[in-house]
């Protein structure tokens, strides 16, 4: 059955954070996947609305992608979201992933 052209299918063993956190006005749950694949940008998935985002620091000076990745109705929100992000994922350069 031909139905599709496989792209990759790989096994990683990783590493997952999970962090839950308050702000004046909001509850967060997120994992954070770090992982080779994407260009070794982490995955970062909000345990509450399932939304995900691949980011790293260069996407996170982007408050406005912040905002629409993970449905946030506030720019304050955005920037608090966005300044946890940069403490907590680690500045990496871009790898080459399909050579």
């Amino acid at each position: 059955m031909d139905l599709f052209d496989k792209l990759y299918d790989e096994d990683e063993t990783v590493k997952v954070r999970f962090v839950g956190f308050t702000t004046e006005h909001v509850r967060y749950d997120f994992g954070i996947v770090f992982t080779n694949m994407f260009f070794g940008k982490p995955l970062v998935v909000c345990m509450q609305t399932g939304r995900s985002a691949l980011l790293d620091a260069t996407d996170l000076k982007n408050t406005d992608s912040i905002q629409k990745a993970f449905n946030i109705q506030s720019k304050k929100e955005a920037e608090e979201l966005s300044s946890f992000f940069e403490e907590s994922i680690p500045f990496s350069p871009i790898a080459e992933q399909y050579d």
